[in-house]
C-alpha cells in the first residue's frame, strides 16, 4: 500500500497540471486530449514493435528508396487513407465511432464524430481524417517495404491503380457532362471565345 500511496502523492501535481492544460486548451469544448495522447502512444508502440521485428529479422534496410517506389507508395498512401476515411464501403469500420451525415463528393460520404470527448471521439476523428490516417498508412507501407518489398510494391500498385482509375472516372464524367472540349479549352486559355 505504501507504494500506491507514494505513486498517488507524486502523481497528484502532474494530474493537476494536466487538468489545467486541458481546461485552458479546450475552453469548455469536449476535446479528447487524453485519448489523443493514447492514440499517439499506440502509434509509437506499433512503430517500436515493428522496428524491433525488423531489427530481429536482420532485414537489410535500403540505402535509399528509388523514386519510382517512393512515388508508388505515396499515391497508394493517399488512396488507401482516403478509402478508409471517406469510402461508403468502409463505413462499417467507422460506424461505431461516427454517424452518417450525407454524401460528400463523388463516391464519398460525410460523417460526424458521435461522442465528444474520450476514446471514441479520438478514434472517430482519426478514422474520418484522411490526412491523419496517411501517417499510419504510410508507416505501414514503409515497414512493409523493408520487410517484404515485393508484396508491398504489389499492394501499393493496386492502390495506385485505383487512384489512377479515380482520375479517369472524373475525366470521363466531365466529358459526359459537357465539360470543355479540347478546342474550347485552348481557345479560352488564349483569351479567345469559341
Amino acid at each position: 500500500m505504501e507504494i500506491a500511496d507514494e505513486v498517488q502523492r507524486i502523481g497528484a501535481p502532474v494530474r493537476r497540471w494536466a487538468r489545467t492544460q486541458k481546461r485552458e486548451y479546450t475552453q469548455g469544448e469536449a476535446r479528447p486530449l487524453g485519448a489523443d495522447l493514447g492514440a499517439m502512444g499506440v502509434y509509437v508502440g506499433l512503430v517500436s514493435a515493428a522496428a524491433a521485428a525488423v531489427r530481429s529479422s536482420r532485414a537489410e534496410l535500403p540505402e535509399r528508396i528509388p523514386f519510382g517506389d517512393a512515388a508508388l507508395m505515396t499515391v497508394a498512401t493517399f488512396r488507401l487513407a482516403r478509402r478508409i476515411a471517406k469510402d461508403p464501403v468502409t463505413a462499417p469500420l467507422r460506424a461505431p465511432f461516427v454517424r452518417f451525415e450525407g454524401p460528400s463528393g463523388h463516391a464519398e460520404i460525410a460523417e460526424e464524430v458521435r461522442e465528444h470527448g474520450g476514446v471514441k471521439h479520438a478514434v472517430g476523428e482519426l478514422l474520418t481524417c484522411p490526412f491523419c490516417l496517411a501517417q499510419w498508412v504510410g508507416t505501414g507501407f514503409v515497414f512493409g517495404y523493408v520487410a517484404a518489398p515485393k508484396a508491398t510494391r504489389l499492394a501499393a500498385l493496386t492502390m495506385t491503380m485505383v487512384a489512377g482509375s479515380d482520375v479517369l472516372q472524373f475525366v470521363y464524367d466531365a466529358i459526359q457532362n459537357g465539360g470543355p472540349s479540347p478546342s474550347q479549352g485552348s481557345a479560352e486559355a488564349d483569351g479567345v471565345e469559341a
